[in-house]
Order: structure tokens, then C-alpha cells, then sequence
């Protein structure tokens, strides 16, 4: 409680007491903000674990607070220094009371203790805003560290673990809960020590001014501290549903925003309307519910310590009318006791907020410490140099982890020579996109070996694996930057000459010239300032500047209108000459050309050979070519 007292007698002390009993009902009402746990992911996103039973994960905040004892130790001085201004208040009251005013005291010595005084505010400023800033600071910094390590070590898990474990639920830990762990660093253990020294600290004074007066004070904490537990579990309880109620609202306006065409094409703007006002009103009713119990408990609270404190005056003031205690000690009693009662009702709920720091920091730690799958050997194998661009699947078995039972690949085969375009086609399901996922080593197969170059994918550095790869997904994927930054991610080094040559091989140049700020345009949030091809020809232009030895592409024409596909497949012809390509193809007309075509059923090889073999031993591959050309000449 680093604030200074006035000098209005009593007045003081009921303030005080009425901002404690208000601040033990809202520190119950904090909502837990913490989400789901890893093992509870099939739940709503919006709903709330339990708190940790222990305090042990907050280990990793202290190991992370611990690489800055130069602040910690500012900070802890300066806390004691408060503490020890706060408690020297009421005694400085004493003094003015009993030293100042009594016998008709001089305005001189009047003044000597109110200058006492004032140098105890003047001490209490200081410290109070050395506290603040270096305990702020290292919530703040601590926040940074563990967002930082936690986010290097997600760049480092293979795709097998987002399958595993929502995204949006990692976003929640990485934002939440680190807002958790930024209020325990940065107030929670700065109050629960600073109310700690308080409580001792002015206990000990009571003790001293008053041992009989102080034994009863001490009585009646419990009678404070009960009824705090217990409504303080009933509000969280409700502040949690309330909590739920404002996150489903928020996901209802998220998701009939992003869908407002959708809504609006099929008039259901009413619906959505009297739907979003149901929701509302059920979290009102909820709200009605937790201010309720608020209430009520913030009135009983008020009742005992307000009671508490006239009690205490009374006994004072008879014990001053006999003369066993001075006025003065009499108006420090009720002060200290003012402090120590608020210090602790603040310590009633400080447990609890360590419980919910331990809670964000165990879920935090669990993407800290997730371990890769996918990690590169103790002694990798190099690639050739020059790099060939082979590719060989050899007797491959593959079943994702949230598949255990169906297998993607079986006793798959292939042999691709460098240099050769070889196109996979089939229906959906068949394992074209996991060859993909397995030739970029984001997964290794249960069984088989895949070797680039001649060399076992499993023996190789992932990123050496990948260095040789250039990616051309189905949708043009940008991020939200400008132009020059989405396309140099194919190569972050590319000088301004090559990111230009890059455009005009893959037709964007002209747009992008037409740009606003050309290349420092930003193209909003997943490049949607721009359309679909020419979002597409970036992703190709960012692939030529990768100039890797091996290209996937996966049907990035599929979804594009005539033109803008004629200008793609423009572009990826020139990006596929001399290049080993893999090509996923949905439209069987744009791998007409292809060297060979490998036609996957099932996950396994079901034809193979040139498209006008294909098409004329009316297998699976003349019925897809049938259904797409509806009747038009194939061959």
C-alpha cells in the first residue's frame, strides 16, 4: 500500500479499510485467462483449465528473472524502502498527536513532526516509483524472453505437432498466458511481498503499541479472511462462465464478419441479428449473476472491517479516557491495523494468482521444452555438391500420427531422374500431398527409404534437404509485408536486380511496378491487396529466387481465372526448365506435357507412363481425363 496517509485522524484508516475490502472482491473477480491445456485441446477454445496445484512451474519465471540480479536487487531495496515509509506513517502520526499537540505545542514543534512527515512521503514517492518501474520492467523483459525462446523453439517442430496441437490454442498460450506470467512478475510478487513485510512488519508494531488491543485485531482477521474464500470461489466460478459468454460473442462477430458475403447473399442478416442478440443477452445475464455475488461479498467485507476498526477505536478510546494509552498511540493503532488488515485481505488472493501464474507457466513450458521429431543427426551425411536433383522412394510406408490407421503410402515406389517432371495425379485422398510433406522431410516414414541425390533423407540435415527445394503451394501463401520482403523469403539475401529478374520470369514484374511504393507496398494481411494470379506469380517469383535443383508445385493454377492462368503457367514453365519437378495436378490438362505421369490410388501406384499412354488403356486415369475434358478430344 505505497500511498501516504493524510494527516485527518480517523478518517485515514476507514478510507483505507474500504479500499481493502473493495480490492479483496475485484482481486476475486480476476478472470482466469489462462486456455486450454495441450491434453484438453478437444475442448472449446474458450474454455478454462484449473489452476496448477503447486507452485513448481514457476521456476521457469524465476530462471528466466534470474539473468537480471542488477534490477531484482533495485527492485527489492526499493520495496523494503516503501514498506518501511508506510508503516513509519502512523507512527509519525503518534508523534504529531502526542509530541505536536499536546500541553499546547508550539508551531514550531508542530511543524518539526509534520516535516518528519513529509520526509517520510517524500521517501515513500521515491521508492515507490523506483518499485514500480524496475518491477514493471522486469515483467516486461521476462515476458519478452519467454515469447521469444518459446516462439524460436515452435520455428524448430515439424508440422507433425501443429497437427497435433491447434495453432490458434499455441497463439492463446503465446499471448494469454504470457499476460499471466507479465501480472505475477510484474505486480502479484511484488504485492505478495511487499503485503508480507506490511503484515509482519505491522504486527509487530501493534504488538508493541498495544499487546491486548492487537490480540483481538488478530481474531478477527479470520472473520475477514473466510468469507473472501468463500465467495471469492463462487465469483471465479461465475466470472469464468461470464468470461466463456464474452469469448463466444467475440467468435460470433469474428466469424459472421469474415462471412459477410455469405451472410448477406442469402439474407440472413436478421438471423445473425436476433442470434448475436441472444448472446448478448445470456452474458448480461451472467454479468447480473457476478455482480450480485460481488456485492454481497464486497458489503460483508466492508461490515467486518469497518466493524472491526470502530471496535478497536472504541476500546481505544476508552483505554485513552483511563489514561492507559496516549491519543497518539491510539490514532497509530488504528493506522497500522488498517494497513495490516489490508495487507492481509491482498494476501488471501495473492496464492491464488501464484496458482494461475504456475498454470500459464507449465503450458508455456510444454511448448518451451517440445522436442522436434524431425531433428538432424548427430553426424549428418553432406549432399553431393553439385547438387543432381534424384529423388528416390524405395518400399515407403507412411501413416500420420492423427491417422495411426490409415495408411497414406504403401510399399510405395518411385525413382525420379534429375531433370524430369514428373506429374501425380489421383483422386483426393490418394497420397499425393503427403509425398510432399515426405520429400521436404517434415515427416519420415514408418517404413522405406526416400533418398535425394543418393542420400537417405533420415541421414541428411533437414535444412540442407530443404535448401534444395523450392515450393509453389495451391493458394499463392504471402505474408503480411510488403512486396519486396514476400518475395526475398525465397531467398533473404537476393539483391534488388534479382528480385526484379525473378518478377519478369514469373510475369509480376509489370503489376508490381504499378504498385504504389512498387516493392515497399504493403499487400495486407496475407497478400490480400492483391488478386489470386498475381498472388500466385509472387509465390512462383519466390521460388525462382530460391533457384533450388528440385520444384513442387501443387497445382498452383487450379483456382485462377483463364487469363491469369495463362500468364501462371507462363511463368512456372520457365521455372520448371532444368529442374527436377514434382507436380500435384488436380486439372489433367496442365500436365499433358509432363515426362510422366504417376496416377496414385490409395497410396499406391495404380498406372503410370505419358498422358496419351494413359489415356488409351481406359484405366483410372481415362476416367478422370473423361469426367475433366467432358467428351473433348485427349488424345
Amino acid at each position: 500500500m505505497d500511498h501516504p496517509a493524510t494527516s485527518e485522524r480517523n478518517a485515514s484508516d476507514l478510507a483505507q479499510a474500504e479500499s481493502a475490502a473493495t480490492s479483496a472482491a475485484q482481486s476475486a473477480d480476476v478472470n482466469e485467462a489462462v486456455p486450454i491445456a495441450a491434453e484438453d485441446a478437444e475442448q472449446p477454445e474458450n474454455s478454462e483449465p484449473p489452476k496448477a496445484k503447486s507452485l513448481a512451474p514457476l521456476k521457469m519465471i524465476y530462471r528466466a528473472a534470474s539473468n537480471y540480479p542488477k534490477q531484482i536487487l533495485i527492485a527489492f531495496l526499493a520495496l523494503l524502502t516503501t514498506a518501511a515509509a508506510t508503516l513509519a506513517i502512523p507512527a509519525g502520526m503518534m508523534q504529531v498527536v502526542d509530541r505536536g499537540f499536546a500541553d499546547g505545542g508550539t508551531p514550531e514543534d508542530i511543524g518539526r513532526w509534520f516535516r518528519y512527515l513529509l520526509m517520510i512521503v517524500a521517501v515513500l514517492g521515491v521508492g515507490t516509483a523506483l518499485r514500480f518501474y524496475f518491477v514493471s520492467w522486469i515483467g516486461e523483459r521476462v515476458v519478452a524472453d519467454i515469447r521469444r525462446d518459446v516462439h524460436a523453439n515452435l520455428m524448430q517442430l515439424a508440422p507433425s505437432f501443429y497437427e497435433e496441437n491447434s495453432p490458434k490454442e499455441i497463439s492463446s498460450r503465446m499471448t494469454s498466458d504470457t499476460a499471466v506470467i507479465e501480472q505475477v512478475v510484474g505486480t502479484t510478487v511484488s504485492v505478495a511481498l511487499r503485503n508480507t513485510l506490511m503484515a509482519i512488519g505491522g504486527t509487530a508494531y501493534l504488538f508493541f503499541l498495544q499487546p491486548q488491543m492487537t490480540l483481538g485485531m488478530v481474531l478477527v482477521i479470520p472473520l475477514v479472511v473466510i468469507p473472501i474464500t468463500v465467495f471469492g470461489r463462487r465469483l471465479r466460478k461465475v466470472s469464468r462462465t461470464s468470461q466463456d459468454r464474452v469469448a463466444g460473442v467475440g467468435a460470433m462477430v469474428t466469424e459472421v464478419l469474415s462471412a459477410m458475403k455469405v451472410v448477406q447473399s442469402f439474407n440472413q442478416e436478421e438471423r445473425e441479428a436476433d442470434r448475436f442478440g441472444e448472446a448478448v443477452e445470456q452474458t448480461f445475464a451472467t454479468a447480473k449473476r457476478r455482480i450480485l455475488i460481488r456485492a454481497a461479498m464486497t458489503s460483508i467485507i466492508i461490515l467486518l472491517i469497518f466493524g472491526s476498526i470502530v471496535l478497536l477505536m472504541w476500546r481505544g478510546a476508552l483505554a485513552v479516557a483511563e489514561g492507559q494509552i496516549s491519543e497518539g498511540t491510539i490514532v497509530a493503532f488504528v493506522l497500522t491495523g488498517g494497513l495490516v488488515a489490508g495487507a492481509f485481505g491482498a494476501l488471501t488472493e495473492v496464492y491464488g494468482d501464484l496458482l494461475r501464474g504456475a498454470g500459464a507457466a507449465s503450458r508455456l513450458s510444454e511448448l518451451l521444452h517440445a522436442r522436434a521429431e524431425i531433428a538432424p543427426p548427430t553426424r549428418p551425411e553432406k549432399l553431393p555438391d553439385p547438387p543432381r536433383g534424384s529423388l528416390s522412394f524405395r518400399n515407403v510406408t507412411f501413416r500420420y500420427p492423427t491417422r495411426p490407421e490409415v495408411a497414406a503410402l504403401k510399399d510405395f515406389n518411385l525413382e525420379v531422374e534429375p531433370g524430369e517432371t514428373v506429374a501425380i495425379v489421383g483422386p483426393s485422398g490418394a497420397g499425393k500431398s503427403t509425398l510432399f510433406q515426405l520429400v521436404e522431410r517434415f515427416y519420415d516414414p514408418q517404413a522405406g527409404t526416400i533418398r535425394l541425390d543418393g542420400v537417405p533423407l533420415t541421414k541428411a540435415d533437414p535444412a540442407d534437404i530443404r535448401s534444395r527445394i523450392a515450393f509453389v503451394p495451391q493458394d499463392g501463401i504471402l505474408f503480411s509485408a510488403n512486396a519486396r520482403d514476400n518475395l526475398r523469403y525465397g531467398r533473404w539475401d537476393a539483391s534488388e536486380d534479382e528480385i526484379w529478374e525473378a518478377a519478369r520470369a514469373a510475369n509480376a514484374a509489370q503489376f508490381l511496378e504499378e504498385l504504389p511504393q512498387g516493392l515497399d507496398t504493403f499487400l495486407g494481411e496475407s497478400g490480400t491487396r492483391l488478386s489470386g494470379g498475381q498472388q500466385q506469380r509472387l509465390a512462383i517469383a519466390r521460388a525462382l529466387l530460391r533457384d533450388a535443383p528440385i520444384l513442387l508445385l501443387d497445382e498452383a493454377t487450379s483456382a485462377l481465372d483463364a487469363e491469369s492462368e495463362r500468364l501462371v503457367q507462363d511463368a512456372l514453365d520457365r521455372l520448371m526448365a532444368q529442374r527436377t519437378t514434382l507436380v500435384i495436378a488436380h486439372r489433367l490438362a496442365t500436365v499433358r506435357e509432363a515426362d510422366r505421369i504417376i496416377v496414385l490410388d490409395g497410396g499406391k501406384i495404380a498406372e503410370q507412363g505419358t498422358h496419351k499412354q494413359l489415356n488409351s488403356q481406359q484405366g483410372l486415369y481415362a476416367r478422370l481425363a473423361s469426367l475433366q475434358f467432358a467428351g473433348s478430344e485427349t488424345a
